[in-house]
């Protein structure tokens, strides 16, 4: 029988890889919403949180539901049949079962999934907006495409042997389509964005190093999307918005974050190396990161480019470089200049 470790750090490996087709997507429907939306400039007032606003269209235009309906059948349904052709089906199916990984990782890969729901919703509720679907019916059904489409990726999990169903998953997945959802009806405005934001961790030690690149990769893009020791996660929160009247700049956002260090396995800090040997690093302690910083709302910097529009909506999605209050589950408190 497999050590925790091990299945823990195979099985995490394998289930970071659907969030790179997810990420394609995400950009793919992005690129394509923010470039059909800037042809019909002339017909929106303004476009805020990858929302359009105050769109003049009375009924929705049938022509662009059935575009809008056709490209998210095709993107989601064809990225399915990729995930499943590449890699689940090397794997012995069996009947539906569950996998509790609640305390893997220290959640940073759960919060990793409210986000992709957060920023599917958010994109993709642009899209149906464009197609001139009612504010709340747009933000009802796209908010809901994120939870939706990672929650089709459980049931693949939960018929594999090397997977299985996660009700974790599940609860982050709905965390993050509500909040998406629940602010655009209470307030039809994203006052608190959910963002990303990434740096490159050297791990100080042949070992250390050896380790992470078999399990996070080598290239950049999978050690973004892949190393919880790198990735932070933000609720960053417009002051503007909530304090009306203050003479504060609307482009200023306050935010908190979440991340985690000295993961070198799902639960646990041992593993096999490729020569055979167990490895057990319990000097390295699991930490907890929370962190305060200052933040910028794109979209709030006044603009008539239609480049720069698209540009600010998409960099919202991902935390702007600033000055950062970092304190530990340990107690340690550190400040940085600038943090990625």
């Amino acid at each position: 029988m497999q050590s925790p470790a091990f299945v823990a750090s195979h099985t995490s490996s394998f289930r970071a890889k659907p969030g790179i087709i997810c990420s394609l997507l995400l950009f793919f429907n992005y690129s394509f919403s923010q470039n059909v939306l800037s042809q019909d400039s002339s017909r929106l007032k303004t476009i805020q949180y990858g929302i359009v606003q105050n769109i003049k269209y009375s009924n929705p235009n049938k022509h662009r539901v059935w575009l809008i309906t056709g490209i998210n059948v095709a993107g989601y349904g064809s990225s399915l049949i990729i995930l499943n052709n590449t890699w689940y089906k090397n794997y012995p199916h069996t009947s539906f079962h569950t996998f509790n990984d609640s305390k893997e990782w220290l959640q940073v890969d759960k919060v990793g999934h409210a986000w992709t729901a957060y920023t599917t919703g958010r994109l993709s509720t642009g899209m149906w907006r464009w197609a001139g679907l009612p504010q709340k019916k747009a933000a009802i059904i796209g908010g809901l495409s994120g939870a939706v489409y990672q929650t089709v990726i459980e049931f693949l999990d939960a018929h594999s042997s090397q997977w299985g169903w996660s009700w974790a998953d599940i609860g982050a997945n709905l965390f993050g389509s509500g909040l998406f959802i629940s602010q655009e009806l209470s307030w039809q405005e994203q006052r608190i964005q959910f963002k990303f934001s990434f740096h490159h961790k050297d791990y100080g030690e042949d070992q250390l190093n050896e380790r992470a690149d078999n399990l996070f990769g080598k290239s950049w893009y999978e050690r973004m999307l892949k190393d919880y020791n790198a990735q932070t996660y933000w609720l960053s929160a417009n002051l503007k918005s909530f304090f009306t009247e203050s003479n504060l700049p609307e482009w200023l956002n306050v935010s908190v974050g979440y991340g985690a260090d000295g993961l070198l396995g799902g639960f646990n800090n041992e593993w096999i190396d490729q020569l055979g040997n167990d490895i057990t690093r319990y000097d390295i302690p699991r930490k907890r990161q929370f962190y305060l910083a200052p933040d910028i709302d794109f979209t709030k910097i006044k603009t008539r480019s239609k480049f720069l529009k698209t540009t600010f909506s998409f960099l919202n999605s991902f935390k702007c470089p600033a000055p950062a209050l970092m304190i530990d589950s340990k107690g340690k408190m550190k400040a940085y200049v600038l943090y990625f």
